[in-house]
């Protein structure tokens, strides 16, 4: 599809960071922000607001009296299921709502219940390193790893955490691209998220497992069952927050270890730097930038933001401020301190934080061990997907061993 978006006049007064410029040039843009207007403005998408200091940032996270989280992707409307639920609860929710919905997740995401997904990960991970291994064994020199690797492990995992088929993957990816991505109309119900997930709520009603879905098909709050809407909201994060967050944290990792043989070399020959190497991919690597909606007006650094205005929360911008890291713009495999806000800030921290870590560490692990010597084809040929998750959506290498 031919992008039609106008181009952006100003950075500071027209952003726009669905624009494929800004795809390209994040990490340019959120320093020249910084360093000349580190609140940007725009009138796009009903107007909205550009934080890129870690200290604004992180205000904003953390007040949920001016900043509600009843909408947290940016849309030129406005979200129609108000607050305290909202439509992908928990990180739709204010509080006092917010805390129950996310109580109800924790079963599931606690370390100890994440550290049994191991092996399927690792095997997931392997199954399709052979994958690869067979190509090049074929005779293709040349192979995207975003395509036949980052983005199929944290699908197929997702879907048996959830008791879906692992062959959905390909629908999965055509929602998180259509509502992340913003790149069409909206579908018809039978063709959208929320259809899929009604159907597959109303089949594991009748017919319980023990599955995610079945799990909050029993949840209750107070005795109360679940409303519908609750847990096919609660799904939906799970497969769009869940999935392409992931897949872009890896995939960065492995581009930057594309372009790094000093770093490859470290990971592979000193293995005991690997934990601060996987928090440096995480901080340097950040996919994710959530939204609030504003709800009621205040002044941020002198700049007035106005009830129902949009205002970004650009965490990678806030892990690159000098004034939160030192030598921010650098990835440095062995930092020691690296307090990053990957996962978020304040009450929405991603619920997800120990899955997310795991799928990293383990097809990062993977690969390297598989593919210690390998370099980008042509860094001309790698895109980054717009929106407000970044990450490779094509990421061609060669193989040298």
């Amino acid at each position: 599809m031919t992008d039609v978006r106008p181009p952006v006049a100003d950075w500071a007064t027209d952003f726009d960071h669905q624009h494929p410029d800004y795809a390209a040039n994040a990490t340019e843009i959120w320093d020249e922000l910084r360093d000349g207007c580190p609140i940007a403005h725009t009138n796009r998408y009903g107007g909205a607001w550009f934080p890129t200091r870690h200290e604004d940032i992180a205000a904003i996270s953390k007040d949920v009296v001016h900043f509600s989280s009843q909408g947290v992707v940016v849309t030129e409307e406005r979200p129609d299921i108000p607050a305290p639920m909202g439509y992908a609860p928990p990180i739709t929710s204010d509080p006092p709502f917010h805390s129950i919905a996310r109580s109800i997740m924790l079963k599931f995401f606690s370390p100890k219940a994440i550290d049994a997904w191991e092996p399927t990960i690792r095997e997931t991970c392997r199954r399709l390193i052979a994958d690869i291994k067979a190509k090049i064994d074929a005779g293709e020199t040349t192979i995207d790893i975003a395509a036949n690797y980052s983005q199929h492990i944290p699908v197929s995992v997702m879907a048996d955490m959830l008791g879906l088929p692992r062959q959905d993957g390909d629908v999965f990816r055509g929602f998180i691209h259509n509502i992340m991505e913003q790149t069409g109309e909206e579908p018809p119900y039978e063709e959208s998220m929320d259809f899929y997930l009604d159907t597959h709520v109303a089949k594991r009603r009748s017919n319980l497992g023990d599955d995610l879905i079945s799990y909050l098909c029993q949840a209750d709050i107070e005795g109360m069952p679940l409303l519908d809407e609750h847990v096919r909201g609660t799904i939906g994060l799970l497969i769009i927050a869940g999935i392409d967050t992931t897949w872009s944290a890896i995939g960065a990792g492995l581009w930057h270890m594309a372009q790094s043989p000093k770093d490859r070399d470290r990971w592979t020959n000193d293995p005991s730097v690997q934990p601060t190497a996987l928090e440096e991919i995480l901080r340097f690597y950040a996919p994710v930038t959530m939204a609030r909606l504003i709800a009621e007006d205040i002044e941020l650094g002198g700049c007035p933001m106005k009830a129902g205005d949009w205002t970004l929360l650009p965490f990678p911008a806030a892990n690159r401020d000098p004034e939160a890291f030192e030598q921010a713009d650098k990835f440095v495999i062995d930092r020691a301190r690296n307090r990053h806000s990957a996962f978020g800030l304040g009450i929405h921290r991603c619920v997800g934080s120990n899955l997310a870590r795991l799928e990293v560490r383990i097809a990062m692990e993977e690969w390297m061990a598989a593919f210690p010597d390998f370099e980008l084809a042509d860094p001309d040929a790698v895109t980054w997907s717009t929106g407000q998750v970044r990450g490779p959506r094509q990421l061609p290498v060669l193989f040298l061993g």
